[in-house]
């Protein structure tokens, strides 16, 4: 059309121009991250899920207008950081959501400008030696011999799930406690398996008599599933024995340590992981208690040949004369066709700070879990669960029934006060404080006691 201004191609991310487009971008993140942080005030918005919903339906409006506005990438960015849970706030302590080091995260922004496709050697040629390597050495670390980047524990579960099926010819029984993670049982639903067998787990913990009587009354190939780390309550099932148990029995196992694995880096807490390295698998998620941006899962592996069974041949990814001229076949490193180069910002992060460093922020962590456990184990207000085991706590208010408990809890989410969050265990409701932050001190830990102890009176 005559007249007409010509449209203007926007700048990419990546390219001889895409660092100095970045840079000038950045400035407008930075300052929408700062003032909406500002304007929030606390650990997450007041006034609750309608009040936060209405003001992004306000600053989103059409979203997708005829034409665009210049001035998305500030309002948007203030708009999410205004409502945002932020783990960096010390008040913000409910669930296993860490606050990512900035070194991981500046390593996350190379990536996503670079992007990486870890499914064809051609499309991330230096992402996928360094998945490899970075891959290997992690799995060493917990005993075992290679690992493969997931999205978390849920993908790392269904892939244990998927290998032990395969091992043992299409079908295997799942065996796990009561406290395991869910993703376990779904997992075992969506890949067609038997109804998993359920152990109790009183007190949190797998029971040992329970697991040994199981195991003596199944037949057929057999799938235990223990957890290091559990979601509620941060519990290590006892790993040395359940390993004894699953040599006795002739049966599988794979560890859940999601949440526990992080324990590796630490000189003092790692003893609490003895006989992972006796697992045939085992999860790890380093954006809990590695200080990663989500994801950064690994399923480790102690049979490297098992991984065999997700191969899988389409000429354009990886022809069969690539591979065989030594280009890398990547699709048998995972269920996922395009994945992006999340070993990135683990690799920087190794490197930056090295097994002491990663060790002095787990130290640090769980000793501040052991502090708030003993400011509530002091106060007469309030009964604490049990002593921590990583860096979780639960506790309640004395005498208190479970509906005093949730209110506790949802009053000061609704004010923007503190985000604590809930575990049922023993039969009972506990609020739950998990502690990943390593800036946390002392007075932090006061001020989310004194802030339930003023919910149970509000």
């Amino acid at each position: 059309m005559s007249g007409a201004e010509p449209l203007r191609t926007p700048p990419l991310a990546s390219g001889p121009h895409g660092p100095g487009t970045l840079r000038s971008l950045l400035g407008t993140v930075l300052e929408a991250l700062e003032a909406g942080g500002r304007a929030r005030g606390g650990p997450l918005p007041a006034g609750g899920p309608e009040a936060v919903a209405a003001r992004v339906a306000d600053v989103l409006g059409d979203v997708l207008p005829d034409h665009g506005d210049p001035d998305a990438l500030r309002a948007l960015v203030h708009t999410l950081a205004e409502g945002a849970a932020d783990p960096a706030d010390p008040l913000c302590a409910a669930h296993l959501h860490c606050p990512p080091l900035a070194v991981a995260t500046a390593a996350d922004l190379a990536a996503s400008a670079l992007n990486p496709s870890l499914d064809s050697w051609d499309q991330a040629p230096a992402a996928s030696a360094l998945e490899a390597a970075v891959t290997r050495a992690l799995a060493h670390a917990a005993g075992l011999a290679d690992a493969l980047v997931t999205s978390g524990g849920t993908e790392s579960n269904q892939l244990a799930l998927l290998l032990a099926r395969e091992a043992h010819g299409g079908s295997v029984r799942l065996v796990c406690g009561a406290n395991a993670h869910h993703s376990l049982p779904r997992a075992a639903w969506l890949l067609g398996l038997p109804d998993p067998v359920v152990v109790p787990a009183p007190g949190g913990t797998l029971d040992l008599a329970a697991l040994d009587a199981a195991l003596t009354a199944l037949s057929g190939p057999l799938l235990v599933a223990a957890t290091a780390g559990t979601t509620d309550a941060g519990l290590i099932d006892p790993l040395p024995e359940i390993t004894g148990l699953c040599t006795a029995h002739g049966a599988r196992l794979h560890i859940d340590a999601a949440y526990g694995g992080g324990l590796l880096f630490s000189d003092r807490h790692r003893e609490k992981l003895a006989g992972l390295e006796a697992a045939h698998t085992v999860g790890l998620d380093l954006h809990k208690l590695g200080w990663q941006p989500a994801a950064a899962g690994l399923l480790a592996v102690a049979r490297p040949a098992e991984l065999a069974v997700l191969h899988h041949r389409t000429d354009y990814l990886n022809a069969a004369d690539d591979t065989e001229a030594g280009f890398p076949d990547l699709l048998d490193r995972s269920l996922r066709t395009t994945r992006r180069p999340d070993i990135l910002k683990i690799a920087v992060t190794l490197k930056t700070l090295g097994r002491t460093g990663l060790g002095a922020l787990v130290d640090q962590v769980c000793s501040r879990a052991a502090e708030f456990a003993a400011l509530v184990r002091e106060h007469p207000g309030f009964e604490l669960y049990d002593r921590p085991v990583i860096s979780t706590v639960l506790f309640r208010p004395a005498g208190a029934g479970d509906d005093t408990v949730a209110a506790v809890r949802r009053g000061l989410l609704h004010e923007g006060r503190a985000v604590l969050g809930r575990a049922r265990l023993d039969g009972r409701l506990w609020l739950k404080v998990t502690l990943l932050n390593p800036h946390t001190r002392p007075d932090d830990l006061a001020q989310l006691l004194k802030l339930a102890e003023e919910g149970t009176r509000a």
